[in-house]
């Protein structure tokens, strides 16, 4: 096996570089990471330039442009044509070069606005996403499009995973345009440095499962290897180990020994309340999978940072 990994240099790309070196990776498999640099996925002769250069049989697509809610808000357009051109060149490429299997990230930010919870797999196109995401939010549904398509005319096994909030070493720590997690982190480092309170965008009620992106990679071999269905599937921690922006952000405090007050700007937008998924169907799969605990996960998260501030925030 090739397997070519898009986005490879990102937070998801990573964390599944270093559990494949880890010992994860096995010896039928060679491993093959991109990023921008490579090639630019939005143009079509430039992606099966890549595809032409290291002939993968298996693809994990993570390449897309991505950012936190106030980056979604100013540029919706822009983010709906950059994610459609990427993936429609990644799969048709893949499609004509003859890949065995690909394996898309979706995000739950997909899921319809107005549901029900628990989400599951079998809801993404039963409304419109939120609005302050849905340039994003289309361009990724238009995935799980695509691989009924490749599926039904050509026999191909393209297949998507919905994880939750992802978060770890190699995460885009950039206050403005980062998300939640990473961007806190980089705010209780400075508030801890200049002595000033934490400020907090918005209320701090807005609810969240957030999984570990070494657990996330983890499930993602997993999905490679042994997952057959062209249903996406939702990776997530359970529906009971959801928290709140002011307990993350109280996690992060304690994890970096921020003694400071807690402040809420209310006058920030809160983005959806919440997007509680079920893990119902992976669990069904693999009921013994062990997620690394939240507090620990944190932990780990800013003991990285710390050692790395010098990239890590830009």
């Amino acid at each position: 096996k090739r397997i070519l990994v898009t986005g490879g240099t990102g937070l998801v790309g990573r964390a599944i570089e270093k559990v494949v070196a880890d010992g994860e990776g096995q010896p039928d498999e060679q491993w093959i990471f991109v990023s921008s640099r490579d090639a630019d996925l939005t143009s079509s002769s430039e992606t099966k330039a890549l595809f032409e250069k290291h002939k993968p049989t298996h693809v994990i697509h993570l390449a897309a442009m991505v950012g936190g809610l106030f980056k979604n808000l100013r540029s919706n357009l822009d983010f709906w044509r950059t994610n459609i051109h990427i993936n429609d060149n990644v799969l048709h490429v893949a499609h004509e070069m003859g890949v065995e299997k690909v394996v898309s990230c979706l995000s739950t930010c997909i899921f319809p606005d107005k549901t029900t919870y628990p989400i599951d797999e079998t809801m993404i196109h039963n409304g419109p996403p939120h609005s302050s995401n849905f340039g994003y939010s289309y361009a990724k549904r238009m995935i799980d499009v695509q691989n009924r398509g490749y599926s039904e005319q050509h026999g191909r096994r393209f297949t998507a995973v919905i994880p939750t909030n992802v978060f770890g070493p190699h995460d885009n720590f950039n206050i403005e345009d980062g998300h939640v997690l990473p961007g806190l982190i980089h705010k209780v480092y400075l508030a801890k440095q200049t002595g000033s309170a934490l400020t907090v965008w918005g209320t701090g009620k807005p609810r969240r499962q957030f999984i570990y992106s070494l657990d996330l990679a983890r499930l993602f071999l997993w999905v490679l290897r042994e997952y057959d269905e062209v249903e996406p599937i939702i990776l997530s921690v359970g529906e009971e180990e959801e928290v709140s922006i002011q307990e993350a952000a109280e996690a992060i405090a304690e994890a970096m020994d921020f003694r400071g007050d807690l402040v809420f700007d209310t006058s920030k937008a809160d983005g959806q309340f919440k997007k509680t998924a079920s893990n119902a169907k992976l669990r069904r799969y693999l009921p013994g999978f062990q997620f690394t605990p939240f507090r620990k996960a944190v932990k780990e998260t800013c003991a990285w940072f710390d050692a790395n501030y010098a990239n890590a925030r830009k």
